[in-house]
């Protein structure tokens, strides 16, 4: 008894006298201790901070699995965002801006008198080559002028006479250039920087393009300084500035976008053709030199007499058998069919069945048929020409095109040929990468597709390539006489 008494009286007593952990003093001090870290080893601060930083990782991926609920948006339309509303501070603000930009960008240009100085600075100061008349410069001169110019004219003409400029042109053996492909370079210089300001000024939405009704405010705009439009009726302005416009859109718009890059524009022969009528007076140019110009007044008459005559019931569009008449009828049917299948968009009338040809439609086919040899053209008839759109042609369907070809070849009185010689020669024009089959890149390759086009969609054209020959002897004639 006296044993077991003695056991149960001592672990009663220490329960009584062992306190909690918790409310000891040396604990707590440990534990505070041991928190801040400073008295652990370099492992084990290690080891915190390692548990430290899983432990942010974690809880970043538990906020961000939390966000997932809804899809994120991948992509947001840089002009959306920053584009402000229309009449707001910020607008009226970026609408100054970009003006008092394009003005001073317009002061460092050369005017045209700054222009006629540099040309006498040129004239002055170079030398006349012995063999051959010309006036050229070598580097001391060209240095010579760029000092005389920027006194006469400012800073602004400096830019023009750096050494990479003058390494641009051709030299001769002595080191010289000629004085005036330098000026004709100033001057192309000039007038592309002005036409690019022009332009940049009616891009609205400040994006580097222009869509249809900016093109046409341009060229509207150009009228009064072009000396062969000067005279052009009112009434007609907005015709022919609709006509000229489109072409800059059938070239440098491939994709059919509704808006045309600036650069493009200004790179392109299109403005290079309008250009050409700065010329003081028409009778400086043939009436074929103004038919072929697209941007002539001639030429935009021609197209508006063209479109109203095949009008024949006046709706203000064409059907298919208006367009038969097109080039007096040498089209064959089944060019026409196709140009309305793949270029021309289904009208709303009579259940969606309807097709139409507009008048913008209608340039670019006009576009197309008088430029076969661009790449642009190309594609267009291209499209045409692929019957089952397949992107490449097969011998059947150079035999299905050329069949109509050949009918309307025999009609109009000629000998009888084989469609198989024709089709054999057009693949020996082309000479395709794929024996079986010719694609639109062998056609450009070959630079002879806008032939081939023409030999499978016009007896006329096909006329032509057959006389070749007898054609290119009456064009030598008149130079040997």
């Amino acid at each position: 008894m006296y044993s077991g008494s003695s056991d149960g009286e001592s672990h009663e007593t220490a329960q009584r006298k062992i306190p909690p952990a918790s409310s000891m003093p040396w604990v707590r001090n440990l534990r505070r201790y041991i928190g801040s870290g400073t008295g652990l080893g370099s492992e084990a601060l290690m080891e915190l901070e390692t548990k430290r930083i899983l432990l942010d990782i974690f809880r970043e991926k538990q906020q961000k699995s939390a966000e997932a609920g809804t899809i994120p948006s991948f992509y947001k339309k840089a002009c959306a965002r920053i584009k402000p509303e229309e009449g707001s501070i910020s607008h009226r603000v970026q609408r100054l801006a970009k003006y008092r930009f394009l003005k001073k960008q317009s002061d460092l240009l050369l005017n045209a008198d700054d222009l006629d100085a540099m040309w006498v600075c040129l004239r002055e100061n170079c030398v006349i080559d012995d063999a051959t008349g010309a006036e050229k410069m070598n580097y001391e001169d060209f240095c010579h002028i760029a000092s005389v110019c920027t006194e006469q004219i400012g800073p602004k003409c400096r830019r023009f006479f750096s050494p990479s400029n003058f390494m641009k042109f051709e030299k001769d053996e002595s080191g010289r250039i000629a004085i005036l492909p330098f000026y004709l370079y100033v001057m192309r210089t000039v007038s592309l920087t002005q036409a690019r300001i022009d332009m940049s000024e009616l891009d609205e939405d400040s994006d580097g393009f222009l869509q249809p009704h900016e093109m046409e405010a341009y060229i509207r705009g150009l009228i009064p300084s072009l000396a062969q439009l000067r005279d052009m009726p009112a009434s007609f302005v907005q015709m022919y500035c609709r006509i000229a416009a489109h072409k800059f859109f059938f070239f440098c718009d491939p994709h059919r976008r509704g808006k045309a890059c600036i650069k493009k524009v200004l790179l392109s022969n299109c403005l290079q053709e309008l250009m050409e009528l700065h010329q003081e007076s028409e009778e400086e140019v043939t009436d074929t030199e103004q038919a072929e110009n697209w941007f002539s007044l001639t030429s935009a008459q021609r197209i508006c007499d063209m479109y109203l005559a095949l009008d024949k019931d006046m709706n203000g569009t064409l059907s298919k058998q208006d367009l038969r008449e097109y080039a007096d009828g040498t089209l064959t049917e089944i060019f026409i069919e196709r140009v309305f299948d793949e270029h021309v968009r289904r009208g709303k009338g009579s259940g969606g069945n309807s097709r139409e040809m507009d008048f913008e439609s209608f340039l670019d086919f006009v576009l197309a048929l008088e430029n076969k040899d661009t790449p642009e053209g190309l594609t267009y008839l291209f499209r045409c020409l692929d019957l089952q759109g397949r992107g490449y042609l097969t011998t059947a369907d150079i035999h299905t095109l050329f069949r109509d070809v050949h009918q309307k070849w025999i009609e109009g009185g000629n000998y009888e040929l084989c469609i198989e010689d024709v089709r054999d020669e057009i693949w020996d024009m082309v000479k395709p990468t794929d024996s079986l089959k010719i694609t639109l890149t062998d056609l450009l390759g070959c630079k002879q597709g806008g032939t081939v086009a023409s030999m499978l969609i016009d007896v006329r054209g096909f006329w032509a390539h057959d006389n070749r020959e007898n054609l290119l002897q009456e064009d030598e004639e008149p130079e040997e006489e």
